[in-house]
Order: C-alpha cells, then structure tokens, then sequence
C-alpha cells in the first residue's frame, strides 16, 4: 500500500523548494533594476516633431 504520508511530505518539500526558488529569483531581478543606472529623460518638444507623410 502507498505510504500517503511520506508522499504528501514529499511533495510539501518540493512545493516549498520550488516556491523559494521564484523566491530567490524574485529578490535577484529586483536587485539587479535598484542597481541598475537611471535612465535618461529626455523632454521632446512637440512644435519640432516631423510632419506627418
């Protein structure tokens, strides 16, 4: 007979693993936008903008 207990363990272990995993994930993308540099702004002047064709 399956051992239900063990394999709900089993899989309590892995949900946990997999959800520190995106985790984990999460946090390094999250660092690496703060540590990235400021974009540059640019304001444009709407009078200068092409003609439509």
């Amino acid at each position: 007979m399956a051992d239900y207990h063990e394999m709900y363990l089993n899989m309590a272990r892995a949900n946990a693993k997999a959800v520190n995993i995106l985790i984990q994930a999460q946090q390094e993308c999250e660092e690496m936008y703060m540590s990235s540099p400021d974009p540059e702004i640019q304001v444009l002047d709407p009078k200068n903008r092409p003609a439509p064709q």
